[in-house]
């Protein structure tokens, strides 16, 4: 019985042995890890931060009534051009019974002052007259007939005067009864024109609406809104993270969402010296100028993203960013370049820009050498791996 322990205890240690064996040789078998190599490469390489936002009008103009009333009628749609000057809308004045009654009692008022103008200058005439008589007998002398002269002249003037505000009370009473009065011919307060050239945006009213002028209690209202769509900005915001890194003059690459394939160059012109919190984040404001439109039409208010090109290094000498290696005491960038057969040595090298994905090499190679794939498993290059 003992013996056959030990027949099977020895078994299985021979059993180990040689498994252990065959482990090894299996080992040694496999070929060792030979590592890819990459060359340096002509890139564009383009440092950058997205802002999101809209497309506006550079100048968006309001018209808005100088007189208060109902829209009688219309002229005009969104969409269409029109010129400085051109018939937008037709205002019908609906009186204000209060201004109506004060603007009455006004006419009235004048036209006391006037009849009792009158009645002064007659009264003055008479006297006139009788010191001229006498003033031309040698009477009186000709320092006492300049002193009636300039009263009666004072007369005269006061007279012509009242008869002045009587015709300003009776043509602001018809302003306030029918909009226009006698003498304003084109530019009757009732009729609506465009002050700008430009495309109709928005017509905010229709025949029937009541409108109400700007004055200094209010906006009044707007009856269309104009603007030229060949001059149109970029209006966003960027992070406060982002706006340290930018500043103005720096160029823009539009995307339009709605345009495919087509982006167009703008500069950036303005950002907001105060933030504003959205979100829990504070977001600052930021405008750019699009330089050229040409024959694309871009409708106000659509999305667009705004490429903030903070650096830019056209046909550099670039390396893939997972090339470089850092020195672990200096953190100094290094490659490693084939000199032999899988023999490689230690280059230091000069980095500019990045993008992320490549890097701009400035000092440390050539184009020509083998710059070896550190980071690859089992002779899987880094790129390739999932």
């Amino acid at each position: 019985m003992k013996r056959t322990k030990t027949i099977i205890t020895l078994s299985l240690i021979v059993i180990a042995f040689s498994a252990a064996l065959f482990y090894l040789w299996q080992k040694n078998k496999e070929n060792p890890i030979k590592y890819s190599t990459e060359q340096a490469t002509d890139q564009t390489i383009v440092v950058k931060t997205v802002a999101t936002g809209s497309i506006v009008p550079k100048e968006e103009i309001l018209i808005k009534p100088n007189i208060s009333g109902v829209v009688e009628e219309v002229y005009i749609e969104a969409g269409e051009y029109v010129k400085s000057g051109d018939l937008i809308a037709k205002i019908r004045v609906i009186p204000n019974v209060s201004s109506l009654a004060s603007a009455q009692n006004s006419i009235a008022s004048n036209q006391t002052a006037l009849q009792t103008a009158r009645i002064n200058l007659e009264t003055q005439q008479a006297n006139y007259d009788r010191q001229k008589a006498l003033f031309e007998k040698g009477v009186i002398s000709a320092n006492d007939f300049e002193a009636i002269n300039n009263t009666y002249l004072q007369t005269k003037q006061s007279v012509e005067q009242a008869r002045i505000n009587l015709n300003s009370a009776k043509q602001n009473y018809d302003i306030i009864k029918t909009g226009t009065t006698s003498g304003l011919g084109n530019i009757a307060q009732t009729q609506v024109r465009a002050t700008v050239s430009g495309m109709v945006l928005d017509v905010p009213v229709e025949a029937g609406n009541q409108v109400i002028e700007a004055n200094n209690f209010n906006e009044g209202t707007s009856i269309a809104s104009l603007a030229d769509v060949k001059k149109m900005i970029f209006e966003g915001k960027v992070d406060e993270s982002e706006v340290g890194k930018i500043k103005e003059g720096l160029p823009l690459e539009i995307t339009v969402g709605a345009i495919q394939n087509k982006k167009f160059d703008a500069v950036l012109d303005y950002i907001a010296p105060k933030g504003v919190e959205e979100n829990g984040a504070i977001q600052f404001e930021i405008k750019g100028s699009i330089k050229k439109i040409d024959s694309t039409f871009i409708r106000a208010g659509l999305s667009a993203n705004a490429s903030i090109i903070l650096e830019k290094a056209e046909n550099a000498m670039a390396i893939r960013e997972a090339l470089v290696q850092y020195d672990s005491e200096t953190k100094k960038p290094f490659v490693e370049i084939e000199t032999g057969d899988q023999q490689f040595e230690r280059r230091d090298v000069e980095l500019g820009i990045s993008d992320g994905i490549f890097v701009e090499v400035k000092n440390g190679i050539t184009k020509k050498d083998k710059i070896k794939v550190w980071n690859q498993i089992q002779g899987i290059p880094s790129y390739a791996q999932n």
